[in-house]
């Protein structure tokens, strides 16, 4: 990773970064593949409906998500895009990806003529738009707004945005809007300073989901403006605080382009001049935007490239690929990038640190969701950006006490529960990724986990659970007890397994023993999962169907099967095996004709909710029960009907990537089902043939192969793993990193057990 020096840069003016002429920056290598797979991704999957993603411009993991903002506020529109509105008011250069919370839209851009089409707020200036003049693939966006007869088009390279316009005659403006914000998100200071005559230079303090949010950014056009006007809207008396707009001026031609290259950064404006100069080192003109274009391709040809998929033979539309691409690519919008070209980012002390050249600082982790699948889908595709995501974390743990929860933007949103930073950073080290202290690691995960003022931990230590009838501070609104001590105990595991592995036996032994904890909240009479009270007493009236708030957006069903990491037990405490798989069957068929389902409970299959996290590994369960088939055949229907080619392709919150994950291991034909295991459980796969690459050098594969797989083969018959019957339900992360070739004989008959 190449550094570029603050202080030589510091030597060089802004004006310099407009030219006539000049390369973008090559960071991106170009695979060997030369498979067009960013024209195989269809960024509108998960617009509609519950999804909540955005359809925008951005590279993978990227600093910068680019992307359109219909003006308006709400749920639907949590990512700022909601594909059945019909007005754009603004393209903003940050974004989340389907997490159900609204924050960012910053540092927004609208291209109009004279005179703009403006609406009362909160839509204000606006134009219509028709998605017949939409389109977008991986790193691409462009649409016509209507109401001017412009064009415009967006990319993105790792810290900065590029828009492209194709205006009509006449008198042009590009609106700047600083004081713009939606949602959770609220502007509470603003700076606009001009350069020259074509460069614009700033920040957006905000305060929002992420508390002290700072976003610093330098502007360069590829033409001089004829004037720019400055507004202002006073936001608060006592500190003088204002939100400004930048009008930005322009007498345009029929048919001329103007390319607005927008660099970002945490740290300063200095540090946005950083970006833009490491990644457009000879200037912005108007052949910036192609040149950038074609490396966002290329990085998002390198990035999907790393799992090739055949196209089903009685697939004539590529549904399938594209399901498939487009979930791989919604995998790789989150973490995102967070320091400078330089290393320089600021922590959530907001001091600024510096990594130290070896690595880059990450932001945007919802760990909630992403610890299942997410993460494990990186430590096979990427273990080196993992080692970067670990780092990253235990930076946070260095500079505000605990590993993150839910973090982004330098913040702790305490969004969600668990300490499953633990789960990932124990994943990564149980797989043998390096690039961290593996010391250190243990020491913020035993830390965090011990840390008794937080969100009842020192309750869970003292009772074996956290009671219901005891206040947090933290989460008043939902005190999700039950929840939060299922899900310590799989975290403690987590710890136990990698402190075991470390040869830290006195640490394992306690972890171990938390990790039991989940036992306490086992009712022998409804033989569910149920809240207890600081006397011992049970929730009053229970039935797991209700959601009630001891439970974290789920219900009894769903928290149920938590305990992952000790299935054993599980049974043990139902009576057996037996009795487990009939709770199993009896979830999957359930449906009670009185439950009002609330709006994270979407994707349902009985009491499954695949829209939501807590069920994601459920399915894979019946392998365990020796039913694999049962499982096969609910898998098969999820991804069937749960993930389309459509704007409501998704069925519940993207959350980040964890959502597509789930639909990229199980089209593979297995999942992580303990998601610290090093086990991937066999399902069934969506593809006659997948070829993974194994990171490194030597040209290593890992192919799965089921040639006789059609939509009645779906069932696993005979599994051979490099020629050898395949004797267990799963593979391992070592079978998948030494390379070679998983073949599965499919069959429409059910009933067959290959293991």
């Amino acid at each position: 990773m190449n550094h570029i020096s603050r202080l030589a840069l510091g030597l060089i003016p802004l004006a310099s970064l407009v030219s006539a002429c000049g390369n973008s920056s090559g960071t991106n290598e170009t695979s060997a593949d030369t498979t067009a797979y960013h024209l195989l991704v269809n960024p509108f999957i998960g617009t509609d409906f519950t999804g909540n993603t955005y359809p925008g411009a951005q590279v993978p993991f990227g600093m910068v998500q680019l992307s359109p903002d219909n003006g308006l506020p709400g749920w639907d529109r949590i990512s700022g895009y909601y594909y059945p509105d019909s007005t754009i008011a603004g393209f903003s250069h940050t974004h989340l990806s389907g997490t159900g919370a609204g924050d960012l839209y910053d540092i927004s851009f609208m291209p109009v003529m004279i005179p703009w089409k403006e609406a009362e707020a909160p839509l204000g200036i606006h134009s219509k738009f028709s998605h017949d003049e939409e389109e977008a693939s991986a790193g691409y966006y462009k649409v016509r707004l209507s109401d001017y007869d412009i064009t415009v088009e967006l990319t993105a390279s790792e810290r900065t945005g590029v828009q492209r316009y194709t205006f009509p005659e006449g008198e042009a403006c590009v609106i700047v809007n600083l004081a713009k914000a939606m949602n959770w998100d609220a502007t509470v200071d603003t700076q606009i300073d001009t350069v020259g005559s074509n460069i614009l230079a700033g920040y957006r303090f905000s305060n929002g989901w992420a508390r002290n949010q700072k976003l610093y950014f330098v502007s360069v056009f590829s033409k001089d403006w004829q004037k720019v006007e400055l507004d202002s809207t006073l936001i608060d008396a006592e500190t003088s605080t204002y939100g400004y707009i930048a009008k930005v001026f322009f007498n345009t031609t029929a048919g001329e382009t103007i390319t607005v290259a927008t660099a970002l950064s945490a740290v300063d404006v200095d540090g946005a001049k950083v970006n833009l100069f490491a990644e457009h080192p000879d200037g912005v003109d108007n052949t910036t935007f192609n040149r950038t274009l074609k490396n966002a391709q290329s990085a998002w040809d390198k990035e999907l490239g790393a799992i090739a998929v055949e196209p089903n033979p009685a697939d004539s539309t590529d549904d399938e690929r594209i399901k498939f691409y487009t979930a791989l690519y919604h995998s790789m919008l989150a973490p995102t990038l967070y320091s400078d070209a330089d290393g320089q980012y600021r922590g959530p002390d907001n001091k600024i640190h510096t990594t130290d050249n070896k690595w880059n600082n990450y932001s945007t982790f919802s760990l909630w969701d992403t610890y299942r699948a997410a993460h494990p889908l990186y430590t096979v595709i990427d273990p080196d950006i993992t080692a970067d995501f670990i780092q990253s974390l235990l930076a946070f743990y260095d500079q505000n006490g605990r590993l993150p929860v839910w973090n982004f933007q330098g913040s702790e949103t305490d969004m969600m529960i668990g300490y499953h930073a633990a789960a990932v950073i124990a994943d990564a080290y149980l797989k043998g990724i390096e690039g961290f202290d593996a010391e250190k690691a243990l020491e913020a995960c035993v830390a965090t986990a011990n840390n008794d003022t937080y969100r009842g931990i020192g309750l869970y230590k003292q009772n074996g659970y956290i009671p219901y009838d005891v206040a947090d501070p933290y989460n008043a609104a939902d005190d999700w007890s039950m929840s939060r001590t299922l899900e310590y105990a799989y975290d403690d595991y987590a710890i136990a397994r990698m402190a075991q592995k470390m040869g830290r036996d006195s640490i394992a032994d306690v972890f171990f023993a938390r990790s039991q904890n989940y036992r306490n909240l086992f009712d022998p009479a409804s033989r569910f999962f149920r809240p207890k009270a600081t006397d011992g007493s049970w929730w009053p009236d229970y039935n797991p169907v209700n959601y009630i708030s001891p439970i974290c957006e789920s219900n009894g069903w769903h928290y149920f099967w938590a305990p992952v990491h000790d299935l054993d037990g599980l049974a043990t405490l139902v009576g057996g095996k037996d009795a487990l798989a009939e709770r199993l069957d009896s979830m999957m068929t359930f449906t009670p004709d009185d439950t009002e389902l609330p709006i994270f409970s979407t994707g349902m299959v009985g009491q499954y909710a695949q829209g939501n996290e807590p069920s994601h590994h459920v399915l894979y369960l019946y392998n365990y029960l020796r039913q694999p088939w049962k499982g096969a055949k609910y898998i098969n229907q999820v991804m069937t009907e749960l993930y389309t080619n459509t704007p409501e392709g998704l069925s519940g919150n993207e959350d980040c990537g964890q959502m597509s994950a789930w639909y990229v291991w199980s089209a593979l034909g297995f999942y992580p089902a303990d998601a610290v295991s090093g086990n991937y459980e066999l399902g069934t796969p969506r593809f006659r043939k997948a070829v993974v690459k194994v990171p490194g050098n030597d040209g290593k594969t890992f192919t799965v192969s089921a040639p006789n797989l059609s939509s009645e083969n779906i069932y696993i018959k005979k599994a051979t793993l490099n020629g050898k019957p395949l004797k267990r339900s799963y593979i391992t992360h070592s079978d998948i990193m030494h390379g070679g070739v998983l073949e599965l004989e499919m069959t429409s008959e059910t009933g067959n057990i290959w293991y």
